[in-house]
């Protein structure tokens, strides 16, 4: 009777633990699979900036940040539905970037019910996409796991991923070729494979996603011809193949995709003539390839062009007079072709252009038209290498808009520096390179606080150069007056050069001791004094120049011993040869008394 009345009271209990159990999964209990899951995945993260993952304690999964679960019926427990942990983390007001290192558990895809996943930018994951994903995860509509150091290839199974809608895998180190079953993601709107080592052809199936709206593969090694069914996606908006190998025509089928505003194809080997674009584009990029015959007159009709850049290609003959007409143009680059003058008057009208580069073409410029100073809005102005002849224009110091960057380098300019330079306060470029240019430095150069590169070299200059680096807050990061017939010594100022990185003052008649201060010019990478009249002993304080990467002080007058150590220690010979005084590693030991 005892031992009867003991079986109904275990029975009873293991109804009332059964029950139990039940209702705290109702109340909010995670799954097994869920569990094993995610406390596998934080087993193989060794460290973790962000704090979030200490945090995982308990067997409530439900409730660990970055988790969200959600009840898929009312008689089961809780499925985690998102894992979100990115290593960006944003506020209203705030951005926060964080990292793990470790390596991605295959074991992630025990989350069955899981519709998102984003491990995106936590920069030291390592480890392979798992072969068995999209078998797995059948829910999954967003997969992120772009910005890390996954390896290996495109799973076959991702294709069974039937929902999905954002793919991000991009800025890792996944090879191989792309998988052609990617198109039968028909839900999927945003592709992003960029910065990878993916190879071969992109597959025409791909095209069969017609709900994509980015599709960005740029960086990657793949080759061949752009698939000429592309035309299909009648959705897309965003299309960058750039930076691959891609070779052949353009395919006609672009004039189809009557929604793309961006199209980025730059530095591949395309080929051929520019036929047809498509006709919404407002971003422009085919710089870099092999495109031939002349530009199109057919631009008028792209009203929605904002940006617009063709360098580096095989075009030819005139500008084409409607590129006038496009409104909305700000950048406009068809520098590096074989395009010849003269320049339409009809590109005065763009009210909007700020750059204008037509560097590096056959135009014979002689003079630069006024009406590119009418131009309201335009701030920087690259006509390098356009055959200029003459002094520089003064219409120049009377432009509507500030000038931010003005190049005319590689032109035949003759006269001298004008004095009016320094009034044009905004430069932040400055290149004069390569002419004939015959005079001293203007002192109104000292006024341009805001130059960050100043190039005079390979001219007729002449006179001190002291003026230059007196600036007060001198922003100045590259520096080159070498090649001309420049005088005098170096100031003791370079302790106000805190931004000069490149200094080049060879193949000049300057002469003077070697200042102290420009030891304490820390940002330096490049110093090159060759071939001038540089006297006295290399100072010690040059040591302290921890970022200098070349230095070429050949040719001069120093003397004594090179102060021993790092960076100066690095160079080679050639970097102190033709100083006669001058002794110690890396050239011969000093003699005693020296």
């Amino acid at each position: 009777m005892l031992v009867r009345q003991l079986s109904w009271i275990l029975v009873i209990f293991i109804f009332i633990a059964v029950g139990e159990s039940k209702m705290t999964g109702l109340r909010g209990g995670c799954n097994g699979n869920d569990l094993r899951g995610l406390t596998a995945f934080k087993s193989g993260i060794r460290h973790d900036t962000s704090g979030r993952l200490e945090k995982w304690v308990g067997r409530d999964c439900c409730k660990w940040e970055g988790v969200t679960c959600e009840k898929k019926d009312k008689n089961t427990v809780k499925r985690v539905s998102e894992l979100r942990l990115p290593g960006l983390i944003s506020g209203d007001d705030f951005i926060i970037v964080t990292s793990m290192e470790g390596t991605l558990s295959p074991s992630i895809i025990s989350l069955s019910a899981l519709e998102v996943l984003d491990l995106s930018n936590l920069v030291n994951i390592s480890g392979m996409i798992p072969r068995s994903i999209g078998s797995s995860l059948p829910n999954l509509r967003q997969l992120l796991l772009n910005g890390n150091e996954l390896t290996g290839f495109i799973p076959e199974s991702i294709s069974n991923l039937s929902k999905l809608e954002d793919l991000q895998l991009h800025e890792n180190h996944l090879s191989g070729t792309l998988p052609s079953s990617l198109g039968n993601l028909q839900y999927l709107r945003r592709l992003f494979l960029h910065s990878n080592k993916f190879s071969g052809q992109i597959p025409p199936s791909l095209m069969k996603s017609k709900n994509l709206l980015t599709l960005d593969l740029h960086g990657n090694n793949l080759k061949g011809r752009i698939p000429e069914n592309i035309g299909m996606l009648k959705d897309l908006r965003k299309l960058d193949f750039s930076d691959n190998s891609l070779s052949g025509t353009l395919p006609s089928s672009l004039k189809n995709l009557t929604s793309l505003f961006e199209m980025y194809l730059e530095f591949n080997v395309l080929e051929g003539e520019l036929i047809t674009l498509p006709p919404s584009l407002g971003f422009l990029r085919l710089d870099g390839n092999r495109l031939t015959g002349r530009i199109p007159p057919f631009f008028q009709n792209l009203v929605s062009l904002q940006k617009v850049s063709l360098a580096n290609n095989k075009f030819r003959g005139s500008l084409p007079s409607t590129l006038g007409s496009l409104s909305q143009l700000y950048f406009l680059n068809i520098s590096n072709n074989l395009i010849e003058g003269p320049l339409p008057n009809e590109i005065s009208s763009l009210q909007n252009l700020q750059t204008l580069d037509l560097s590096f073409n056959p135009l014979n410029l002689s003079p630069i038209p006024e009406w590119i100073g009418e131009l309201p809005a335009l701030c920087s102005i690259f006509l390098a290498g356009c055959g200029i002849k003459g002094e520089l224009p003064e219409f120049l110091q009377s432009v509507q808009s500030p000038i931010f960057e003005l190049d005319l380098s590689s032109n035949n300019l003759t006269g001298a520096l004008p004095n009016w330079l320094g009034d044009l306060t905004s430069l932040s470029l400055l290149n004069l390179s390569r002419n004939f240019l015959a005079s001293n430095l203007p002192n109104s150069l000292a006024q341009l606080k805001d130059l960050g590169v100043l190039d005079l070299h390979s001219n007729r200059l002449t006179g001190p150069i002291d003026h230059i680096f007196t600036m007060q807050k001198s922003s100045l990061k590259y520096v080159d007056l070498s090649h001309n017939k420049l005088t005098g010594g170096l100031p003791d100022s370079f302790r106000k050069m805190g931004t000069l990185q490149s200094l080049d003052l060879s193949y000049n008649r300057l002469g003077s001791d070697f200042p102290a201060s420009l030891g304490l010019v820390s940002a330096l990478e490049r110093l090159n004094m060759q071939k001038n009249k540089f006297t006295g002993e290399i100072p010690n304080t040059v040591l302290k120049l921890g970022n200098l990467k070349e230095l070429n002080l050949s040719d001069n007058l120093l003397v004594g011993e090179i102060p021993k150590g790092k960076p100066l220690s690095r160079f080679p010979k050639s970097s102190y040869s033709g100083n006669r005084g001058l002794c110690g590693i890396p050239l011969a030991p000093c003699r005693p008394g020296v």
